[in-house]
């Protein structure tokens, strides 16, 4: 099997810490990569737990530096900081719940415990939002059609090319704003033309897109898409002794969690006071599964500097 590491180029932050982009998953089968992100993003939607959900951001962005690069978790941790600011603020202003008021707002008390409540909520969304990013870096359309292809043609045929085509409506959307915008006569003067021009940029992106699912549409019709038959696949992987063991490795620790988070979920309660957070081996077990990228991008790495 081939080793492919790319190194992320034009990129400053990494190149000063001698990070090398590379995806940890791709001398594996795809299957060891599926059951990895299966069983961290169900982890960190059901484990609604201050630790857990801390624990659950880190390996996330560390994961996307991974498989992505530094300047791309940067630019993701601004975001998703953003995101969490806003799920807590919205929780302490409808959610009005707690024992430990901290201020009013008119005639409404804002409670610690809502707070806290806000922030490891949006936390926990954003992580798993995070950790679908890195999903999707690892797990490519070739990736997905080679392990579902066969028993999910169509889903998996959608699957892919929404992954492919929601970067490409960016990016298109983009180019469609950078040419408006290069038209410096006739720059919008008023806020009213400005927000004309982005409609206009969405209704080009709509034509665009359309026109491009209609080709989509006859091009797989045309491969025999709906003929109803079973069809046949090119199978490109091969499950080996090696996949099998950091399957099970996987597996086991994702089941492990699963049993540890139900225990410490089950132990701490927002509502009508926090809980006093003590320290657990349990979180040691979350942080070894949330490692498994780390390792494996480190054990590359070491392997291509030998």
């Amino acid at each position: 099997r081939s080793r492919r590491a790319m190194p992320c180029r034009g990129c400053t932050s990494c190149r000063l810490v001698g990070w090398r982009r590379v995806n940890p998953f791709a001398t594996y089968h795809p299957a060891v990569a599926f059951a990895f992100f299966a069983g961290v993003i169900a982890l960190s939607m059901a484990a609604l737990h201050p630790v857990y959900v801390a624990l659950s951001c880190a390996g996330a962005l560390a994961c996307l530096a991974a498989v992505r690069g530094v300047r791309v978790a940067l630019r993701s941790l601004a975001w998703a900081a953003l995101l969490v600011a806003v799920v807590a603020m919205a929780n302490c202003l409808f959610v009005a719940s707690g024992s430990t008021e901290l201020l009013r707002i008119g005639v409404r008390a804002v409670y610690a415990e809502a707070l806290a409540y806000g922030l490891v909520a949006g936390g926990m969304l954003a992580g798993v939002l995070l950790w679908f990013s890195s999903y999707a870096a690892c797990m490519g359309s070739e990736s997905s059609l080679a392990l579902f292809g066969r028993a999910l043609p169509v889903t998996t045929l959608m699957v892919s090319q929404v992954m492919r085509l929601v970067p490409q409506f960016v990016r298109r959307g983009r180019t469609v704003a950078a040419v408006q915008d290069a038209a410096s006569a006739a720059a919008p003067a008023t806020a009213c033309e400005r927000a004309r021009g982005r409609l206009r940029v969405t209704s080009v992106l709509m034509g665009w897109g359309m026109e491009d699912g209609l080709i989509r549409s006859d091009a797989m019709r045309a491969r025999g898409y709906d003929c109803g038959a079973r069809r046949t696949t090119y199978r490109r992987y091969r499950f080996g002794a090696a996949d099998a063991a950091l399957t099970a490795a996987v597996v086991a620790l994702a089941l492990a969690n699963a049993a540890l988070a139900f225990v410490a979920c089950g132990q701490f309660r927002f509502y009508p006071a926090l809980s006093a957070l003590v320290p657990w081996w349990g979180y040691g077990v979350y942080a070894l599964l949330l490692a498994v990228p780390i390792i494996l991008w480190a054990r590359e790495r070491w392997l291509w500097q030998k």
